[in-house]
């Protein structure tokens, strides 16, 4: 069997595989590089004015947290940003039984500058409304709304969609000449064409056009967002392990193992880990030259007995948030790894790369309208496919 014909089928299926996962997360995508502006729009009684006052500190907002929880929850981790603070909620145990407590939320919003609650809401169910319409798009993108079924069945695909861009790519190369012409035309001109679109050219022709030069104009792209969504949905297996393979990749949920049951009360409480992390990022800035500019997360991984604290340095490049780690053991406080978002470990900083890439957070504006464009191409790209193929399955009529 010729090598070309081989590839036209492994393109050919493994894209008609993808196609309604594509065409989900394609449309999902273009809709989430405008994430805050939309949940905004919808649910604005989330949001809070900045007017250039001062967000409060973190111990305050956790304090806020915890007060507006009660006995019932516990903060399980809290995301800052300037017109929201995000809480995630764990339920506390009942005292009689030792089972959670039910509760109908698991996520509380409240003001950064006043600590007052927003709203809270049983994130990305859309049964509870509109309220939850840009989370449950979010959880569409991420996992299908399927939890960690959907998490793989993404992740597969998107490894799948990774090694198909090389495919892919192969197949827009100009065939071999049949017979060797010293004066044929050169590798360049016969490459060329597969770069433009023949609007005067039949429909089919037009569809076929549409989805070898799409995709290759917008090649790298389609690849750095194959493989970040590797990471995304894959990062402590596949990623990881491919990442450790060709580079210095160091993640606490892949270099810190599995305690042999959740701790879900740790001795450290999670206001305790944001002090204990924040003074360990601001000596560690101290003695390797670096400014912890704005605390941004912290967050308790209980599987492995540990809080993530996030912040924003001057070793950042992302639009917002922070890639700064310090991951704090939960039982003795003691901090277990520092990560820097660049300069450290160079696996770590293509990972921020990708990860701020993936999620629109770098070049502003610009680029964030790219990805909005991008999620519409791999929608279109995915559409044409079809059609090429359904075209291939017709029989020749004479």
């Amino acid at each position: 069997m010729k090598i070309r014909p081989f590839w036209v089928l492994v393109h050919r299926y493994a894209g008609l595989a993808m196609t309604a996962f594509l065409i989900v997360v394609g449309l999902t995508g273009s809709l989430l590089a405008f994430y805050e502006e939309l949940d905004g729009l919808v649910s604005p009684h989330l949001y809070a004015e900045p007017a250039g006052r001062q967000t409060l500190p973190i111990p305050q907002l956790l304090d806020s947290a915890e007060h507006a929880l009660g006995s019932r929850a516990r903060v399980a981790s809290l995301w800052l940003s300037p017109r929201h603070v995000d809480i995630g909620v764990s339920p506390n145990n009942d005292a009689q039984t030792g089972q959670p407590l039910a509760l109908d939320f698991d996520q509380v919003i409240l003001d950064p500058y006043t600590g007052a609650e927003l709203g809270r809401r049983h994130w990305g169910s859309i049964t509870e409304g509109i309220n939850n319409l840009m989370p449950f798009i979010y959880k569409l993108h991420y996992n299908l709304a399927l939890d960690d079924i959907g998490a793989w069945t993404l992740g597969i695909t998107a490894l799948v969609w990774t090694l198909d861009c090389f495919v892919g790519f192969y197949l827009t190369l100009p065939a071999k000449p049949l017979t060797a012409r010293a004066a044929g035309p050169s590798f360049w001109r016969r490459w060329r064409p597969a770069w433009a679109v023949k609007w005067r050219g039949s429909p089919f022709r037009i569809n076929y056009d549409l989805h070898r030069a799409g995709g290759l104009w917008v090649w790298i792209a389609l690849l750095a967002f194959a493989w970040s969504s590797v990471y995304m949905n894959l990062g402590d297996t596949v990623y990881a392990k491919v990442m450790q393979t060709v580079s210095d990749f160091r993640q606490p949920w892949t270099d810190i193992p599995e305690l042999p049951q959740p701790l879900q009360n740790p001795p450290v409480v999670i206001g305790e880990a944001f002090e204990l992390a924040d003074a360990a990022a601001r000596k560690a800035g101290a003695e390797q030259g670096f400014a912890v500019l704005q605390p941004a997360a912290i967050w308790y991984n209980a599987g492995r007995g540990f809080y993530v604290y996030s912040a924003r340095s001057d070793l950042d490049f992302q639009d917002k948030g922070g890639q700064l780690r310090v991951v704090i053991d939960a039982v003795s406080g003691a901090p277990k790894m520092l990560l820097l978002p660049s300069g450290q470990y160079n696996g770590n900083t293509i990972t921020a790369w990708l990860a701020a890439l993936h999620m629109a957070n770098v070049f502003g504006m610009p680029y964030r309208i790219f990805v909005c464009l991008l999620g519409l191409t791999i929608v279109m790209l995915s559409v044409t496919g079809v059609v090429i193929w359904l075209k291939k399955c017709r029989p020749k009529t004479h």
